[in-house]
């Protein structure tokens, strides 16, 4: 399955090409530990994630038109899927951020070995992240 991203397209087939869950999240547990800590001054309400059990922070940011990001999380595995999708969506503009459809989720195989509300969680942070990118799109200065 084939996302507006090449970075995220890269890990669905990563995670899609082991058939042993504990590989998945080996890989995921992996990602946690690359991102970078989260400056406790952007640990704001505004930037939490609505409706999961942890506690999910996540920035984005516009830099020459790509979106930049930052996040943390208080659970590991959480924090896993958050630096999948910061690494799947860094560097897009606003509108292909914006545009990524969520069946990608399903594609990686995670599922298989998340909690409901853990994969509801991750679709909630993807869901988070491309309000951002439309709002940030909407303050966009138009390239004529």
């Amino acid at each position: 399955m084939a996302t507006s991203s090449p970075a995220l397209d890269r890990i669905v087939e990563r995670l899609a090409g082991s058939s042993d869950p504990k590989r998945r999240y080996e890989y995921v547990l992996w990602l946690a530990k690359k991102l970078e800590p989260l400056p406790e001054e952007l640990r704001q309400e505004a930037f939490k994630v609505k409706g999961c059990v942890s506690q999910v922070y996540v920035i984005a940011s516009l830099d020459n038109g790509k979106l930049h990001w930052q996040g943390d999380s208080d659970a590991q595995i959480t924090k896993g899927l958050l630096a999948l999708l910061i690494e799947g969506l860094e560097g897009l503009t606003p509108a292909q951020a914006a545009a990524i459809d969520p069946g990608f989720i399903a594609a990686t195989g995670l599922q298989a070995s998340l909690t409901p509300s853990r994969a509801n969680g991750f679709l909630n942070i993807l869901r988070s992240m491309q309000a951002q990118a439309r709002a940030l799109q909407a303050t966009a200065p138009l390239d004529f």
